[in-house]
């Protein structure tokens, strides 16, 4: 999508508010598009209503109601079961059977290994394949850093305000027709919760919903009262499951992860290519892209060149991960990056729904939206890869076991 086509479009007010604060970096935006569209609409692995439930399942575990009530509704849009969006229970359980790395990769993703992939591959008929794995572990941390996005430029409290906080501006539609989908959703009988244990990929029965101004609900299948599918509880399991800081002392020096032993170019973009074709071509263009924008000015102010800059976020990011870089000195960290912008980085990463607008327009009140919004995109793109490198790592080390 060129940049002119983003602004036409939000000049008419149809850009939803990610695609609004990412205009600001257009050439980012353009391969963050063409990733994400073939994530979610290309040929792949894992049925279309399926990919967005995933999206809904990543998103919840840090309470992005912006991000769950759009993939709720594009679920329904692609011919997903409504029954699904009554929570976990009522889900099939291959897809129920992903919760558990959801949940780690979400928030410590040092913790998984090869026994969680063993596991999924290996349940019976409710088993995944290898390359339909790969494509749920993508959209999972692309939504996990998603969220973190979307908290930390504010995105999910114009939603739920109904304006933005952060230009002073009228909220933008989120590209979704509500009314469009009313018909999408008045299909047949409720199911009970473990009716819905089917493939994924079975359409299935159907029960009649409707919306109402502030989510979808459904009817009761006892007693007629009125369940309220954005209850974001219903698509958590183990909700007090959170992020710990990564132990730094020696005794715990092997959980650390060393680049130098497992990196995204060397050993994560050849696996992601071999199983999902085409999508670590798209991930290496993305990473690419956010490491070549352009930060001169904050890093004049914080007296270092660009490029020492960038990767005092990126690397402190990993940090808080595990990651380790054995080439880097990471007194750089606290020499170039100042405590405030430190803080407002590890809250937006490590648990971003604690991310208020107050935070946002405190941290380098000198600085332009623009910037602002760039170090939101250096925050994403460095937390999905480092989920990215823990799964793919166990991927590896079982198939090579």
């Amino acid at each position: 999508m060129g940049f002119l086509f983003v602004k036409a479009l939000a000049s008419r007010g149809r850009l939803e508010a990610v695609t609004q604060q990412m205009g600001y970096h257009p050439q980012y935006l353009d391969s963050f598009l063409k990733m994400q569209h073939y994530l979610l609409h290309m040929d792949g692995p894992l049925p279309f209503a399926c990919r967005h439930y995933i999206a809904i399942m990543a998103a919840a575990r840090h309470q992005c109601w912006y991000l769950v009530n759009l993939h709720m509704l594009q679920f329904l849009r692609v011919g997903g079961d409504p029954q699904w969006l009554r929570g976990l229970d009522f889900m099939p359980p291959k897809l129920r059977n992903l919760n558990e790395i959801n949940k780690i990769l979400a928030h410590r993703p040092w913790l998984i290994s090869k026994e969680h992939i063993e596991k999924l591959l290996k349940i019976s008929e409710q088993s995944w394949s290898l390359a339909e794995l790969v494509h749920a572990v993508v959209l999972v941390a692309h939504y996990h850093a998603l969220a973190s996005f979307v908290f930390g430029c504010g995105c999910e409290q114009e939603w739920l305000d109904g304006r933005s906080i952060l230009n002073g501006q009228g909220s933008l539609d989120s590209c979704v027709e509500l009314e469009s989908l009313r018909e999408l959703m008045m299909l047949k009988r409720p199911l009970s919760p473990r009716e819905g244990e089917e493939d994924i990929s079975r359409e299935g029965d159907r029960a009649p919903c409707c919306l109402g101004d502030s989510g979808l609900f459904f009817p009761s299948d006892f007693d007629g009262e009125i369940v309220r599918a954005t209850d974001l509880s219903c698509y958590v399991q183990d909700p007090d499951f959170g992020y710990q800081d990564f132990a730094r002392r020696d005794e715990d020096q092997t959980q650390l992860f060393r680049v130098q032993d497992y990196s995204w170019e060397d050993h994560g973009f050849s696996l992601v290519n071999r199983l999902y074709s085409d999508v670590g071509h798209l991930l290496d263009e993305k990473f690419r892209t956010v490491d070549g924008l352009q930060s001169n000015a904050m890093a004049k102010r914080q007296g270092c060149e660009s490029s020492v800059f960038k990767r005092g976020i990126w690397n402190y990011i990993h940090c808080m991960f595990g990651i380790r870089y054995d080439d880097y000195d990471y007194a750089e960290v606290n020499h170039f990056l100042e405590r405030m912008l430190k803080v407002y980085i590890k809250t937006v990463t490590c648990y971003p729904e604690k991310t208020s607008p107050e935070m946002f327009r405190r941290f380098w009140k000198q600085f332009k939206h623009s910037e602002k919004v760039h170090v939101n995109l250096l925050i994403l793109e460095a937390r999905m890869q480092a989920e990215l490198l823990y799964a793919l790592r166990a991927i590896t080390q079982y198939m090579i076991s």
